[in-house]
């Protein structure tokens, strides 16, 4: 399965008064990954959206974690697709910190159409899949 790496630093913003990372950020980091991984295979999240109506909103997330992340740390997220259905896929989010997993977790996400009155799965279309594989 298709895997991208998105590096970002740690903000001052993102910890807590001792500077360790607060931990919901992982999951913003984890959003932010997602949306890198389809700009990287192709397929611009905003240009998904903008053009066709179409997001990938989150069913499911989790994430473990490992050692703390501190201020200003060089992290690396690589993201994985571990599960492709028909309207649903899940993304494996490890972070490393100097080549060493400090945290892992997912998404579980579905493929929507905001186009009707209310969001709908819908089928995952055929480049996009070849694109995540």
């Amino acid at each position: 399965m298709k895997s991208v790496e998105y590096t970002f630093t740690v903000k001052w913003g993102d910890t807590d008064g001792a500077g360790i990372v607060f931990f919901p950020n992982f999951y913003k980091w984890m959003d932010e990954a997602t949306h890198d991984f389809f700009n990287q295979i192709g397929f611009k999240s905003s240009k998904l959206y903008e053009e066709h109506k179409i997001g990938f909103p989150i069913l499911e997330s989790k994430c473990e974690f490992k050692t703390p992340l501190l201020f200003e740390d060089e992290v690396t997220v690589v993201s994985t697709i571990s599960e492709l259905h028909d309207k649903v896929f899940k993304l494996d989010h490890d972070f490393y910190k100097n080549g060493m997993k400090v945290a892992g977790g997912y998404t579980l996400r579905a493929w929507t159409s905001f186009s009707g009155p209310k969001p709908k799965a819908v089928q995952i279309p055929k480049e996009v899949r070849e694109a995540m594989l």
